[in-house]
């Protein structure tokens, strides 16, 4: 079975009782939550806090698909919270569990569940089920948004939890209202039919490049982090570097967070024949992402800016290159510089 990594930046805390009431948080954030109330009420949700939602946002955007109606849950959750008065142990656990429930009320208002739905799975939560063993494809990656529109509700909820995030299943039942094995029983029906539905061969290096591009503009972390390999490693040459890169990055969730909401000024282009992309300023290629793909994941990204290789790059469209007759599509936000 494949899961995600985790990481203490992107994993909520894990609750195995009541929502927020026994957890695990990331390190430093007991001090947080023994203030809490006070800073709360200081600061809302456009105040310091605002970085503790972070998680819960990822999860939100992983679950709808849309960083923006994401951020709209998120904001709906911190109303909830301004107008608590219960003792909350846990902020981070507390904000994952009330947006994913959110975000689980507007899949059912798009999609009705069947009303039995979790019912029969709390009853056949015993049986063995091969899908357990089920491991994602290649493909899942890049045809994540069209997989995930093939699943129930409760079992979308599951699969992003779970399967990408590695949230343990009693919290996965916690925030759906069932138990444990039935939550399990969910996430393994979801991934069965994840596989089904993707592509049975791996996609071209260059939908690779692509999706990713396209998932790091969206801010959807989730897809980044199932196109992404778990021991990705990003470094830079000297020039890279100096002109504002980090030299090196190791592993998929510290990869997926710098380019989650980024690359809004790259462009797809051709490097020594490759599929990679390019940070464009003013019209100009300013540093070249030279993708390494394996197995239909992104396994390294190698930031250049040497003279020669950026007055090498090509356009692209797709996998090859752009014919100059093509009408040049930048960014939105390509009149701003980005790292």
């Amino acid at each position: 079975m494949a899961v995600m990594a985790r990481c203490s930046t992107t994993t909520p805390c894990s609750t195995t009782t009541a929502p927020c009431a026994t957890t695990t948080c990331p390190p430093g954030a007991e001090a947080d939550q023994r203030d809490g109330d006070a800073r709360r009420a200081r600061d809302g949700p456009g105040g310091p806090l605002r970085g503790r939602a972070a998680p819960a946002a990822r999860i939100a955007a992983g679950i709808l698909s849309d960083a923006h109606e994401a951020q709209d849950v998120v904001q709906q959750a911190w109303l909830r919270l301004e107008q608590s008065t219960t003792d909350i142990a846990s902020l981070p656990a507390w904000l994952t569990t009330v947006t994913t429930r959110l975000c689980l009320d507007r899949l059912r208002a798009r999609v009705p569940e069947p009303t039995d739905d979790l019912d029969a799975r709390d009853r056949e939560a015993s049986e063995a089920d091969p899908a357990d063993e089920v491991a994602l494809a290649d493909s899942v990656g890049v045809a994540l948004q069209v997989v995930l529109d093939h699943l129930t509700p409760a079992e979308r909820v599951a699969f992003v939890l779970h399967d990408t995030f590695g949230v343990e299943f009693p919290t996965v039942a916690a925030v759906l209202g069932t138990t444990p094995p039935a939550a399990r029983k969910l996430a393994s029906r979801a991934r069965a039919k994840v596989v089904r539905q993707a592509p049975a061969e791996s996609p071209a290096d260059w939908e690779v490049v692509d999706a990713f591009l396209a998932a790091s503009r969206a801010g959807n972390f989730a897809q980044l982090l199932h196109l992404l390999a778990p021991d990705v490693v990003i470094s830079a040459d000297p020039d890279a570097v100096a002109a504002g890169t980090p030299q090196r990055l190791a592993g998929r969730d510290a990869v997926a967070a710098m380019f989650d909401g980024a690359a809004q000024s790259a462009l797809p282009v051709l490097i020594e024949g490759r599929p990679g992309a390019a940070w464009f300023y003013r019209g100009e290629p300013r540093v070249a992402f030279d993708f390494t793909v394996a197995r239909g994941r992104v396994a390294g990204i190698r930031f250049r800016a040497e003279p020669e290789v950026l007055t090498g790059l090509e356009r692209r469209t797709g996998a090859a290159a752009r014919s100059s007759s093509e009408p040049e599509r930048l960014p939105r936000s390509s009149s701003e510089p980005e790292r």
